[in-house]
């Protein structure tokens, strides 16, 4: 756990932090109008929330496949005793940007984006993964089907977390990916990065990007309505938050596509339901619907998941707790990281 104590007005803080950091001229002072708080102090509380680790970065969320990468979530089966060994190799790759070791004979879970550029591809950095790690094996699980991502930790408490909430980017926000224009590569390149705590954030980004404060929030808005910006905000650290139970609960969903849609939507729909995906099946791995619960403790996190059974009747999931994050970053797009890795590897 962090060493800081949150008060009533940290908790707001960080609800409105989660939600949406304004891309305004001074967005400190606006959050802070919506909290109670002056700016300095909004800084203040900000810069202390980010050297306790709570909060992990405030930054835009960039939506991967719609700025034209392939991106999926693999399962890894290595030998126990070189779980870290077969971790550090993995976690070279600069389009890895999740590992998490969890309770399964698939004890390593993480996420791989691969650009348009890459040599290799989508499955052919994962067979070269493979063939470096010396892994068992390794399933590639795309998104078949987004139903729901949005991470915002109740932090307050306050919410039932089986209470319904249509919140989170979906399926229907999603575009097909077109080619990014140059000032809209730089735009991401920029807007990727921590915001710095400074008064005027935004302004000083619009002027590193060579451009006015109102060309920078016209392209945020055009960014957003074509899918490719989530949105802007922090991303917290789970546990030092106090969400010390990452269950990834899978679930067998009989009966076809539109049975799996069915139960995806309304599974999206629950408070505590942060992400939620139609995936892939394979012999040794019969789940075709995931979804992620982020919870103070496991029993919290059980207690979540029989809510979720007896809603929707299925009988037949289970609950991958993570018990080590080897990794947690967020993809550094359009740079050249993948392309010296694919190199170094080749």
């Amino acid at each position: 756990m962090s060493g800081l104590a949150l008060d009533a007005e940290d908790r707001a803080l960080l609800s409105v932090l989660q939600a949406e950091v304004p891309v305004v001229a001074r967005p400190w002072l606006t959050i802070g109008v919506r909290v109670g708080l002056d700016e300095d102090q909004v800084m203040e509380r900000v810069l202390a929330l980010k050297q306790a680790g709570i909060v992990r970065q405030i930054s835009a969320i960039f939506d991967t496949p719609s700025l034209g990468y392939r991106s999926s979530l693999v399962a890894c089966r290595c030998a126990p005793e070189r779980e870290e060994e077969v971790a550090a190799i993995i976690n070279s790759h600069p389009g890895v940007s999740h590992n998490y070791r969890r309770e399964h004979p698939f004890n390593l879970w993480f996420t791989l984006a691969a650009s348009r550029q890459s040599r290799l591809g989508l499955e052919g950095t994962v067979e070269r993964l493979a063939r470096l790690s010396g892994a068992t094996s390794m399933r590639l699980l795309p998104t078949l089907r987004l139903f729901k991502i949005g991470v915002r930790l109740d932090v307050s408490g306050e919410d039932s977390p089986l209470a319904r909430d249509e919140g989170g980017y979906r399926q229907t926000h999603r575009q097909t990916a077109q080619p990014l224009t140059e000032e809209e590569i730089r735009y991401v390149r920029e807007m990727q990065g921590d915001l710095p705590v400074v008064p005027m954030p935004f302004v000083g980004i619009a002027e590193r990007l060579g451009m006015s404060f109102d060309r920078l929030q016209a392209m945020t808005e055009v960014m957003r309505t074509r899918g490719r910006l989530r949105r802007i905000s922090a991303v917290l650290r789970h546990r030092e938050a106090g969400f010390r139970a990452n269950g990834m609960a899978v679930w067998v969903v009989p009966g076809g596509d539109e049975e799996v849609k069915r139960v995806g939507e309304l599974l999206a729909s629950v408070r505590a339901v942060t992400h939620c995906y139609q995936r892939p099946t394979y012999p040794d791995w019969p789940y075709n619907l995931f979804t992620m619960i982020h919870a103070r403790s496991r029993e919290e996190c059980e207690a979540i998941v029989a809510g979720l059974a007896k809603m929707t009747g299925l009988d037949q999931y289970a609950v991958l707790y993570s018990t080590r994050e080897y990794k947690k970053v967020r993809v550094p797009y359009f740079t050249e990281a993948e392309a010296e890795w694919e190199t170094q590897h080749g």
